[in-house]
């Protein structure tokens, strides 16, 4: 007499099947993460630099004070190609011409350096080097490499091999591409 017995359980077959799909989908997971990490590295680094060019523009709207005066020449941004930071500048150098030069110099104030996020730099900048000015009360914006006055910035952020680009007009409209 044959006794049927139910027998419950995995196979050895089925958990290591089971275990071999498991370990494929998490590395799928972990790569597909690293590389949407860095896009939105690169993204958040874009935003931030066009969000800083806003606020040095709302800085020269509201006339901020620097230094316990109004700097005649405004805020603005300067950035280089290469880089892995800009500049926040107050145009407030005493060898400027009265009302400031509107460009960012040595001797000009610097209010803040911001770095990139890890991995982000400057691919390029055009015209290069850039200084996107904003020159109280209006503002009025002015866009030059020093050399020369553009009506357009473009600056192109890299992060391996993704790009965002950057866009400043002369009447002072930021837009991230």
């Amino acid at each position: 007499m044959e006794e049927n017995i139910n027998k419950k359980g995995f196979t050895l077959v089925e958990v290591l099947t089971s275990i071999f799909i498991i370990a494929i989908l998490s590395a799928v997971i972990l790569v597909n993460y690293r590389q949407s990490n860095r896009q939105y590295a690169l993204l958040r680094s874009a935003n931030k630099l066009a969000q800083d060019i806003r606020r040095a523009q709302q800085m020269a709207m509201t006339t901020k004070e620097y230094g316990g005066s109004i700097p005649p020449g405004g805020y603005g941004i300067y950035i280089n190609t290469g880089d892995t930071s800009y500049i926040l500048y107050a145009d407030n150098n005493p060898a400027d011409p009265p009302g400031g030069n509107e460009i960012y110099e040595p001797g000009d104030f610097v209010t803040e350096t911001i770095n990139f996020e890890s991995g982000v730099s400057v691919q390029s900048v055009n015209p290069s080097p850039l200084s996107v000015n904003f020159k109280p009360p209006d503002p009025t914006t002015k866009i030059s490499n020093g050399a020369s006055e553009m009506n357009e910035g473009v600056i192109t952020l890299t992060l391996q091999s993704k790009t965002k680009t950057i866009k400043v007009n002369k009447s002072g409209l930021v837009w991230v591409e």
